[in-house]
């Protein structure tokens, strides 16, 4: 039902006989709070901003397929062809794992992974500005610390669709003062870099939903994030990978892919991030999907 000065978007999409819905699920579970997502068993509900405006995602598993429906505050949307597009990389169905898992399923390290775990794909952030803003606030902290410090940063924002508050946008997280956000637990390092990136997508320096919907190269996207002061090659790498689905982002500073690839390969110690990245190199361009096998070992 959709309610006066509300206006809604809607798609239903197939999915894979072996789609893991419940990677998904777990993915956007792990707020214990439910602050701005709401887990079912056959679903979630998202608060976010779409097009600058708050919004509430319906996403309900059915047979076979996946039902989306976006409810944002405001006017008829302009652009209802773009949520199609948008529901189907936050489900992760442009990902190319048939093309990789043909690729390496023969491989006699990385074969026997794949064959055990088919389909596993990348779950997604909302966009690429939750996501970057999620690898910041990530930096160099406990990922329980580090889901704390994301609710007190959404709550700081002052956000809400109904009962759930909304990841904000560039332009919410500008309104609000660097003090406000240091106050929610954010370093000033911090604060300072989440700022200048949604400064960035404010003045257009940095288009990251435009360089999602043309598909920009990685280097470039790289090369014009890590020029902004806090961001190193870690953060860039997470954002490509949950931010743009890119399929070869290096994580090869990530201590859980480390813990994996000793896993793998059985080594006595932990391997330095440089081998890891020489390691990694070899499976391009698919290293996103194989460090993905390898968080299930680490």
């Amino acid at each position: 039902m959709t309610l006066p000065g509300q206006a809604v978007a809607e798609c239903t999409l197939p999915l894979p006989a072996t789609y893991r819905r419940a990677d998904l699920l777990a993915f956007h579970a792990r707020d214990p709070q439910g602050l701005a997502e709401r887990v079912y068993a056959d679903g979630l509900d998202k608060g976010l901003m779409w097009q600058g405006r708050p919004a509430r995602l319906n996403l309900r598993f059915q047979e076979g397929a996946a039902r989306l429906q976006l409810h944002v505050d405001g006017a008829a949307m302009e652009t209802k062809a773009d949520f199609r597009a948008w529901a189907s990389r936050l489900l992760g169905l442009d990902q190319p794992v048939a093309v990789f898992e043909a690729a390496l399923s023969t491989h006699p390290l990385l074969g026997p992974l794949i064959r055990a775990c088919p389909e596993l794909r990348i779950p997604q952030a909302a966009t690429p500005f939750e996501a970057l803003a999620w690898a910041i606030i990530g930096q160099q902290i406990s990922l329980a610390a580090a889901i704390t410090l994301r609710s007190r940063f959404i709550e700081a924002c002052g956000r809400r669709r109904g009962e759930l508050a909304c990841f904000p946008d560039a332009d919410a997280v500008l309104a609000v003062s660097a003090p406000r956000l240091t106050h929610a637990g954010l370093s000033r390092s911090k604060a300072s870099t989440i700022l200048a990136v949604a400064e960035g997508v404010r003045n257009g320096s940095l288009p990251l939903d435009d360089w999602w919907s043309h598909q920009a190269p990685p280097g470039m996207i790289r090369e014009r994030l890590l020029a902004i002061r806090g961001i190193g090659p870690w953060t860039t790498d997470y954002t490509l990978l949950r931010g743009f689905g890119h399929p070869d982002a290096s994580l090869h500073g990530d201590v859980a892919v480390r813990r994996g690839l000793q896993t793998l390969r059985a080594l006595a110690e932990k391997p330095s991030a440089a081998d890891t990245a020489a390691w990694l190199e070899t499976f391009s361009p698919w290293r996103t999907l194989v460090a993905a096998h390898l968080w299930r070992l680490g």
